[in-house]
């Protein structure tokens, strides 16, 4: 049966960038967390406790962690479901994108090169979509993360893949070979969810690592 489109239109705050620096006068909590984490494991020193009253933090929430050194991937891990405080998600995260096992391990000489992108999770929406051109009538171009699963694989597109795959149909091709899976067979029992990010982006140049 063909899916109805949602009428439902995104909030306003939905997929907004936050841009911070590392001196800037006012600091993005979200990013610094990132940041902090990253620099204490390339330091090779215990991340530092980070408490406080930030109840976006302190709440469950998934996290994607993005570190590009001149607009080159360095790594990219994320989880796609709320399981842990987003203050422990977002630092787990950091760290592990430091040794993304797709790249090579990011080095501290590369540290004042390194833009650090962090992508807070919507909770995920199923979609009720039988075939392909129900999810291309149901997802949003420059809005939607999307993501299929089934059983035994699973593969996702953040919203900023968009900018690179602006057409729903390329999009939507390429997360089904990132699947490993083609359009004209893939999945019967496949599970279609999207969800919408907002972006908190710590950009290079920084300082050395030794004043830190």
């Amino acid at each position: 049966m063909r899916a109805v489109r949602p009428t439902r239109a995104p909030s306003p705050w939905q997929d907004r960038p936050v841009t911070t620096r590392d001196d800037a006068a006012t600091s993005d909590p979200i990013a610094e967390l990132a940041v902090a984490a990253i620099a204490s494991a390339l330091l090779g020193r215990p991340v530092p406790a980070r408490e406080g009253d930030d109840s976006t933090l302190n709440r469950l929430g998934a996290s994607f962690v993005t570190v590009d050194r001149a607009g080159r991937l360095r790594g990219c891990i994320g989880s796609l479901y709320a399981a842990r405080p987003l203050r422990d998600d977002i630092t787990r995260n950091a760290i592990r994108a430091l040794r993304d096992p797709r790249l090579p391990a990011v080095t501290a000489d590369e540290w004042p090169q390194l833009t650090v992108s962090v992508s807070v999770l919507s909770k995920p929406e199923p979609l009720p979509v039988g075939t392909i051109d129900d999810i291309h009538d149901l997802i949003r171009p420059g809005v939607d993360g999307l993501t299929l699963a089934t059983k035994h694989s699973r593969a996702t597109f953040l919203p900023s893949v968009w900018r690179s795959l602006p057409e729903p149909r390329s999009f939507l091709a390429a997360l089904i070979a990132k699947g490993g899976w083609t359009v004209d067979d893939w999945p019967t029992d496949l599970r279609v969810e999207r969800y919408t990010t907002t972006s908190h982006i710590s950009p290079a140049p920084r300082p050395p690592l030794e004043t830190l």
